[in-house]
């Protein structure tokens, strides 16, 4: 006999440490999840998504496994367009710092540096992908936040639709772009005093 599928939604979950809990449908307690009960691991837990599970306990009580997310079609249907607007930002913003340099408004170091931190913020966020497939030590979110604040947004942002790594979740993500906007304003204020 099959064991039975559960369904719920995460209710909470600490991206950091692995783990958080399942708040089942039709109520009843939180259930224990690690981030590695989920089948395939192509996307992140976060708050809100939609589970369902097979149910195991031990000493500690009940806990989820064999987790896979419920997927709706307008999810698929906005990865492709997300995707591709992040990468256009991520190019078009190379474009306008090399044009700057031909133009003599930036030196090329700039545009260097930009490529350089954003070479530096991608594969931190692959390393650190890597660390919560293997469970292994992760990369603190305010130190890639730091890295996409020095220049290596345009990484970040390549990164997290190309690898689907820190792309679901809501305050990593206004996080980021919060760092993209200050770059952007210092930028602008040096383009301006250059000019």
């Amino acid at each position: 006999m099959t064991a039975p599928r559960y369904q719920g939604r995460i209710s909470t979950w600490k991206d950091e440490q692995g783990f958080g809990f399942i708040s089942p449908n039709g109520g009843g307690p939180a259930i224990f999840v690690h981030v590695s009960a989920f089948a395939g691991r192509g996307q992140r837990p976060a708050v809100g998504a939609l589970v369902t599970y097979h149910l195991g306990a031990n000493a500690r009580g009940p806990f989820a496994e064999q987790v896979a997310f419920v997927r709706n079609r307008a999810t698929r249907d906005s990865t492709p367009r997300a995707r591709t607007a992040a990468l256009i930002a991520a190019a078009g913003f190379l474009v306008f710092l090399g044009a700057c340099v031909l133009t003599e408004k930036l030196p090329a170091l700039v545009l260097g540096l930009y490529a350089g931190a954003s070479i530096v913020t991608f594969l931190a966020y692959a390393l650190d992908k890597s660390a919560a497939r293997n469970g292994a030590w992760r990369t603190k979110e305010n130190t890639l936040h730091l890295f996409a604040l020095l220049g290596g947004w345009p990484g970040a942002l390549v990164a997290q639709q190309v690898l689907r790594h820190k792309s679901r979740k809501t305050s990593f993500r206004a996080g980021l772009w919060v760092t993209v906007v200050v770059n952007c304003g210092v930028l602008a204020w040096y383009l301006s005093g250059a000019a």
